[in-house]
């Protein structure tokens, strides 16, 4: 089987290409899907993973709009789609559908996504609860503080119990003593913005069962590689949770998978939508993070695809790792946009028989773009305009009763669909506030043993100590010596006085 994957037909008369390919060996050489809206990205990006699929690659993809869903049943042959198969000269189009497991970090649309907090680690969560420096540095002494008491960090309660742990005075100065300052300012700042996170729904991302990355590297009874498909049509309307998350699990994929080099086809192939939002108000170091992980990940067998509206919405060390480039129409109407429509003509490798690339990209219709991938030797092919086959799966969104059945039939759902609450810092240390707060014991008959007295003893016990309602002799004589001047004789008194009878 070919390891090819065809993106569509040139445009060009006398094109040396007249089939454009994505070769798989070179999948892992990332890519960039770009254009305005309504131009065709998503059935670019269609295309892309179900030919992936076929290959035998899990994907994962985010489903901003909800049409991605699709991807989950076979194609119907109407009469929007004929004239296209007959423009492209395409006689064999089978309609199929992809094995695909929905994903959703609030559980409704597909099976919950969650992370530990302790797996998102203090760098991820500063970004996500928006923290400034000072504030991003005490939370760092929280997590330190967690990992040496051996508290384990899984749901936001737990993390609201270690700042609450740290609010304390005393907790505070012992912590700020061991590993740096720590102000009650600071922590009421993580607090509020931690209320927040709570607020939009974030709770329902942090906990157990943590997913597990084998679960995205799935294939089918037939070979093919799962399309993991996670609904963000919510979660897209809180970018910093949308961006944040998908950044922790780039990390997570960077991290636990091993060193493979180049494969014949990938291991995974990953899609960020709305790639924007990833550098949007980036932190120099995370970006940093970013950048290195995108650079280095392809050695681990990882494809990363970036889909947005201009190609210039990555930074430019992200931009020079993609090898793989499909640019549909852009709109130059402002010179924003004018120097976008510039960025791209200037990433491709030219193609006399093209003419202006600049000049090109305006007058794309809809389905048609600028394709560059690349070849045997790494070598990029002259950019070519091309009309990009549909996929043969749906093109647009899916039924409740449709998706109901997918998730029906998920291997995964008995693992996921249930949240687990073990032992963690929010039990260990309510546990050790109520043994503070609790009042001795022993040294005292049984409480039934003293309720049991009667008579003389009773009414004798009463006047002198008192009952709940009225103070006793002895109570009314200690308040009256501390008084009567607050001598060391009534002060000694008085803890004399109480002290033997919390003794008895």
């Amino acid at each position: 089987m070919s390891n090819d994957i065809l993106l569509g037909k040139s445009q060009l008369a006398g094109s040396k290409t007249p089939d454009i390919f994505l070769h798989a060996k070179y999948g892992n050489r990332h890519g960039m899907i770009a254009g305005a809206t309504g131009t065709g990205k998503s059935v670019s990006l269609m295309v892309m993973a179900e030919g992936f699929s076929k290959l035998g690659v899990p994907v994962f993809l985010a489903d901003v709009k909800g049409d991605l869903a699709g991807l989950s049943q076979a194609a119907v042959v109407n009469d929007k789609l004929k004239p296209r198969l007959d423009k492209l000269g395409i006689t064999d189009f089978t309609p199929s559908a992809n094995p695909v497991i929905f994903w959703d970090i609030y559980g409704k649309l597909g099976h919950p996504v969650r992370a530990t907090v302790s797996e998102m680690g203090p760098t991820l969560f500063s970004r996500l609860l928006e923290l400034n420096d000072v504030q991003s540095g005490v939370l760092e002494i929280v997590f330190k503080a967690a990992d040496d008491h051996g508290w384990l960090l899984l749901d936001l309660k737990d993390l609201r119990a270690l700042l609450n742990f740290a609010a304390d005075k005393a907790n505070a100065k012992d912590l700020s003593a061991q590993y740096g300052l720590i102000s009650p300012t600071s922590i009421a700042a993580i607090q509020r913005s931690l209320l927040q996170l709570e607020n939009a729904g974030g709770d329902a991302f942090f906990g157990e069962p943590a997913l597990d990355l084998a679960d995205f590297m799935r294939q089918d009874m037939s070979g093919r590689g799962v399309v993991n498909i996670l609904a963000a049509d919510q979660l897209i309307l809180k970018p910093m949770l949308y961006s944040t998350f998908l950044l922790w699990l780039l990390s997570e994929l960077f991290e636990k998978l091993p060193e493979v080099g180049d494969l014949d086809v990938p291991k995974l192939v990953f899609f960020f939508d709305e790639a924007h939002l990833l550098f949007d108000d980036c932190p120099p170091a995370l970006q940093k993070r970013v950048e290195q992980v995108v650079r280095l990940i392809r050695s681990k067998g990882v494809g990363v695809y970036f889909c947005s509206q201009n190609p210039d919405d990555a930074p430019d060390i992200v931009l020079g790792q993609l090898g793989n480039r499909v640019q549909h129409a852009l709109r130059a109407f402002t010179p924003r946009d004018q120097k976008a429509v510039n960025a791209a003509a200037q990433t491709f490798a030219p193609n006399p028989a093209l003419g202006d690339i600049t000049q090109v990209i305006g007058q794309l219709g809809v389905g048609e773009a600028l394709v560059s991938t690349l070849q045997d030797g790494g070598v990029p092919l002259p950019v070519e305009r091309a009309l990009i086959v549909p996929p043969t799966s749906r093109i647009g969104t899916i039924s409740d009763a449709e998706r109901a059945t997918i998730r029906s039939r998920s291997p995964v759902g008995g693992k996921y669909d249930t949240a687990v609450d073990r032992e963690s810092a929010f039990e260990i240390l309510a546990q050790r506030t109520g043994a503070t707060a609790a009042p001795p014991t022993g040294g005292g008959a049984p409480a039934s043993t003293q309720d049991a007295g009667s008579g003389w003893s009773k009414t004798i016990s009463d006047v002198l100590l008192g009952t709940g309602r009225r103070q006793g002799m002895i109570e009314t004589m200690a308040k009256s010596a501390i008084r009567s001047g607050g001598s060391r004789l009534g002060t000694a008194l008085v803890r004399g006085v109480l002290g033997s009878l919390l003794k008895k």
